[in-house]
């Protein structure tokens, strides 16, 4: 007779829902993706004035035992010997209490240019170290599972990507960014090969300045609505929003939507301070899983530091903080 313990039977659970995510959408996702940028488009780099680090957490699924949290943090400045931008980009997602687990460290260089004396351009790759690894821990049965004892405790592979970023006067800008270009094997059998597959992203976006004579000119106030589109293997999902900035508070609502259903709807409120850029938001869940998941929090902090050096030709790229 088999019995299978509590542990094994989160586990299970936990296991189908992360092959559900990630066999289709294997990469986490954040709803503040510009709060991400390394992450959203390497082409991004260097696109402040100065060196930026930034720090993000994502609790996805909190009702479900925090089935999904994810932990990014990232560096980049520009670097005028180089006419361009240089990042470090590192993540690391826990699914299931730590039973399945990913990781990834980045490097990343982006060239920039002016095509005319308004619209700017940035092309940038990517190259890293993507690992996924198993955690057996607590998870045993009355009798041994052959299949779970099949399986490789880790595996890594080499990971790159390519991205493009374009901004008119700073007041339009998008971008088209390709990652897991050769889609590496990240599966933890060699009888079921699992493909990192491809991820193709489209962002765009606009400020529209709403700042009138009477407005103090140092405070920005201005809108901002936003697109992003993603897609890997079979999943496709599109956002779209806007931002509201009344300097020096920044507010934001988004609609995400997996093409086969609505996904959720997304309030943030974030602030700045001198350098230092706060911001949470929340995913109210409008799928099936609405009453058990819990929805999901992220928290985005980042910290602009003051440009080391001026820029003669390239302006600093102008994008929604959060």
């Amino acid at each position: 007779m088999f019995f299978m313990p509590d542990k094994y039977k989160i586990f299970a659970m936990v296991l189908t829902l992360f092959l559900c995510r990630t066999g289709f959408a294997q990469d986490p996702e954040f709803s503040q993706f510009y709060a991400n940028p390394l992450y959203l488009n390497p082409a991004l780099a260097g696109a402040t004035d100065g060196p930026r680090v930034i720090a993000n957490y994502r609790n996805q699924w909190p009702g479900l035992g925090n089935a999904f949290i994810t932990y990014h943090a990232s560096y980049d400045m520009y670097l005028s010997p180089l006419h361009g931008g240089a990042g470090l980009d590192v993540y690391f997602d826990q699914a299931g209490g730590g039973a399945l687990n990913s990781a990834a460290i980045s490097l990343m260089y982006a060239y920039k240019f002016a095509i005319t004396e308004k619209l700017q351009a940035s092309g940038a790759v990517k190259a890293g170290y993507y690992t996924r690894f198993l955690n057996r821990d607590g998870l045993t049965t009355e009798e041994n599972d052959p299949y779970l004892n099949s399986l490789s405790a880790s595996t890594g592979v080499p990971d790159f990507s390519a991205g493009i970023f374009l901004s008119y006067d700073n007041i339009v800008y998008g971008g088209i960014v390709a990652d897991h270009l050769s889609q590496p094997n990240v599966g933890f059998s060699s009888e079921n090969p699992s493909p990192l597959y491809m991820k193709l992203t489209a962002h765009a976006g606009g400020v529209i300045n709403l700042r009138s004579g009477s407005f103090d000119e140092d405070r920005e106030f201005s809108i901002s609505p936003n697109i992003l589109y993603q897609q890997q293997f079979n999943f496709h999902q599109l956002n779209v929003g806007v931002y509201l900035t009344i300097d020096p508070v920044i507010a934001g609502a988004w609609f995400r939507h997996n093409f086969e259903n609505p996904d959720a709807v997304i309030p943030m409120l974030g602030f700045h301070w001198k350098n230092l850029h706060i911001a949470y938001s929340y995913d109210y869940s409008l799928s099936k899983l609405k009453d058990a998941s819990g929805g999901a929090h992220e928290v985005s902090v980042s910290w602009q530091f003051a440009a080391i050096e001026k820029r003669r030709v390239i302006r600093a790229i102008k994008c929604p903080r959060f």
